[in-house]
């Protein structure tokens, strides 16, 4: 069994946090013993119990304590889980996943949650700490939380899409400022930053696409305790997931574009350079040739012995030299 985070360490069993809610916004804490044994008292009553879903107890209970078949369960505890919702008779069953936000993680390093719900059990598990489930247990505990299970998961759906909308406004921030700022100046620093936005994007949209289908799968064929207020949010829920799969793709193709403009700059930089460094070794090639054939020890070469003879050298360079600026300028090369 993988080891616990560190808050985890005090669990109630597999039990991260439980509440019964009470139909008017709230809900009372209860303990793992009275999860196991647990009824509702009236109707429409609903108990949500939040799991960790490596520790040993949770896997016993769906299958002896909920009697849930062999492959959901494996589906329920498993790490490694793409997006998907499928119906089993009156419950619902999902993976989704969402934002990692913990410390030294990336954006695009997403936690999977898994859920179970029958209308009156709601289950969410998660390994690694998961915000959103702390967030809607924030707004139970306040008194403004969901009244029935169907709200309780749109809630959630909500809060973990809310909080993948704010990574992509911040990748998109990057990118635009990173246009604004001047292209020729830490092109090396630029273009790492953009290959980790691409990274992430691609990373995001890996996890979005089958997230989209999930959750339009929920919307279409949720059991009938999911009422239609429940069907209606999932709908803007879709709609919003939508247009951030869209902006993923515009801020994938923004950041091709930055990249390609940066190297094209950088580019031409390199060929100006060699094309000034070329043009100089020319100048001097003819230069160098007269100096490295005057300087041979041989005899026979001429004003070795003439006062003016380092001069008329010296002319001789200087009107080569011109003479090969106005070649150069008139064929186009300087």
């Amino acid at each position: 069994m993988s080891a616990l985070h560190t808050d985890d360490q005090d669990l109630d069993g597999p039990v991260l946090f439980a509440r019964v809610l009470d139909g008017r916004g709230g809900g009372r804490p209860i303990s793992w013993a009275e999860v196991q044994t647990w009824q509702p008292a009236f109707p429409h009553e609903v108990m949500w119990i939040h799991l960790c879903r490596n520790h040993a107890d949770a896997a016993r209970w769906f299958e002896h304590g909920l009697g849930l078949p062999e492959p959901t369960v494996e589906l329920l505890t498993d790490e490694s889980t793409r997006p998907r919702a499928f119906r089993e008779g009156d419950t619902l069953v999902a993976v989704l996943r969402g934002i990692n936000f913990n410390p030294g993680a990336e954006p695009e390093d997403m936690v999977s949650m898994q859920l179970w719900c029958d209308g009156h059990r709601l289950v969410t598990l998660r390994r690694r700490r998961l915000q959103t489930p702390r967030d809607v247990l924030a707004q139970i505990d306040a008194g403004r939380g969901p009244h029935d299970a169907g709200r309780t998961i749109t809630d959630l759906i909500e809060a973990m899409i809310g909080r993948m909308g704010s990574s992509i406004v911040d990748m998109n921030d990057a990118i635009d400022a990173m246009e604004d700022a001047d292209l020729d100046q830490d092109t090396g620093e630029k273009l790492r930053r953009i290959s980790i936005i691409r990274r992430n994007g691609l990373a995001l949209q890996r996890h979005m696409a089958p997230q989209h289908e999930a959750l339009e799968t929920i919307a279409r064929d949720a059991p009938a305790w999911f009422e239609k207020d429940d069907r209606r949010e999932i709908a803007e829920s879709i709609d919003r997931l939508r247009r951030y799969l869209d902006d993923i793709n515009i801020s994938k193709e923004s950041a091709v574009v930055l990249q390609d403009d940066i190297r094209a700059r950088s580019d031409a930089r390199a060929e100006r350079t060699n094309y000034l460094l070329t043009i100089v070794a020319a100048i001097f090639l003819p230069l160098g040739f007269i100096t490295g054939l005057l300087g041979i020890n041989v005899g026979g070469l001429p004003w070795v012995e003439s006062a003016n003879g380092f001069w008329i050298v010296c002319g001789i360079c200087g009107a080569i030299l011109i003479a090969q600026v106005i070649l150069f300028w008139k064929w186009k090369w300087l």
